[in-house]
């Protein structure tokens, strides 16, 4: 039975999409919810499955192509398919006529791969033939520099490509900028241009919040089913306090109208491996330490497989970024419109600090708060800094409300 296969239902925010990699070809035996094909997103990538045993048909929409919400991309043909293939040793048997070389099928696959030259490799086999142990025998016996072309330098991977230089020849790779990473450029760009923003900084003796850490983790861990007791769930109570006490900081811009929320949802950046993404917390005001540990190591998880859905990443009345995980000591973040403010968070780094007239040395952190001075005034945006790190100095102020 002849079934189409359909881009997933698109968001209102998201206006279409482009097909990232096809993981089957026509005629390739499929089982049921195998993946079929990537798309990709301006903020995730989807995942279409295989509605059922069969094989592809006809591909409609080729690696590259944009489509939109519910388009055919593909036609899908339902029913038992012979996963049969021809043994290696008959594989091996037959001849691959190259120019004037005949070869085995391996022998091309290795020599394209390689990009050799079949002219110069001796064939052992019958006639003169070319097997993959005479390719694999002269790659052996050349130096590496020979065997391997400049062009092979070059290798790419999902993150980043690597360029090395071979022979002293400079290599570049041109690779085509991901719809996450022009979404990305797209949004801080606009934040620059139509926002006033403006940055604030505080910093925040972490040694109660690390004390009472050391203190509870163990039992923490065991009482909630091995979540483990971070420095990110503090945070995020300690934002959701002062976001109440500050309504303009949790508020939003929308045309000429200010939007004020009544719920804290608060996006946490998170680094992939195809760029950052900013899932969402949702009513954090409601959500205990356990909860944000919980949720946040499985947008982690999830954000590194792809895995996450783009109901996820959308909405969100504030963010919090930690920098500190790379190592950054100090940095001035960019909200995400339509937010008017930002978290940043840093290393946490033991300086000398005068207390009561005494030098100790404490384990400090830089707080950054960037935002948007049309909506928020510096004196609103100093007062939240400062109320969230008065509860992270002192932690029982979360509990008691103070």
């Amino acid at each position: 039975m002849a079934i189409e296969i359909k881009a997933p239902q698109f968001p209102e925010s998201v206006a279409d999409g482009s097909i990232a990699t096809w993981h089957k070809k026509p005629g390739e035996p499929v089982q049921r919810d195998e993946l079929l094909v990537d798309i990709e997103t301006d903020k995730v990538v989807l995942e279409v499955v295989a509605p059922a045993d069969g094989q592809l048909v006809e591909i409609l929409k080729d690696e590259g192509d944009t489509v939109l919400s519910v388009e055919v991309i593909a036609r899908f043909e339902e029913g038992t398919v012979s996963t049969a293939v021809p043994s290696a040793e008959a594989a091996e048997e037959e001849t691959v006529q190259v120019g004037n070389v005949a070869m085995s099928p391996s022998a091309k696959r290795l020599l394209d791969e390689k990009k050799l030259d079949a002219e110069k490799i001796k064939g052992t086999g019958k006639g003169g033939r070319i097997s993959k142990e005479d390719v694999q025998a002269y790659i052996n016996s050349v130096p590496a520099s020979a065997a391997k072309p400049a062009s092979q330098a070059i290798t790419s991977s999902s993150a980043q490509p690597v360029i090395s230089i071979a022979d002293g020849e400079k290599i570049e790779k041109r690779v085509p900028m991901t719809r996450l990473r022009k979404s990305i450029a797209k949004r801080l760009k606009e934040a620059q241009e139509t926002a006033a923003l403006l940055t604030t900084f505080n910093e925040v003796n972490m040694e109660p919040v690390m004390t009472l850490r050391s203190k509870y983790k163990d039992m923490f861990e065991k009482v909630h089913n091995g979540t483990r007791l971070g420095f990110m769930s503090f945070f995020v109570k300690a934002t959701t306090e002062a976001l109440k006490r500050f309504p303009d900081v949790n508020a939003s811009i929308d045309g000429d109208d200010i939007v004020y929320h009544g719920y804290q949802d608060i996006g946490i950046a998170v680094s992939s491996d195809r760029g950052l993404v900013v899932p969402i917390l949702r009513d954090c005001d409601r959500m205990n330490l356990a909860d944000i540990e919980a949720q946040i190591r499985d947008f982690g998880a999830r954000a590194q497989k792809g895995g996450l859905g783009l109901d996820e990443l959308q909405g969100g009345t504030f963010t919090i970024t930690n920098g500190g995980v790379f190592g950054s000591l100090m940095s001035t973040p960019i909200l995400t419109p339509p937010q008017t403010a930002i978290l940043g968070m840093h290393k946490i780094q033991e300086r000398p600090m005068a207390v009561n007239g005494e030098v100790k040395i404490l384990p400090m952190m830089y707080l950054a708060l960037t935002y948007d001075h049309r909506l928020i005034d510096g004196k609103d945006a100093v007062q939240f800094l400062v109320a969230i790190k008065d509860m992270l100095e002192d932690p029982a102020r979360i509990l008691l409300d103070l």
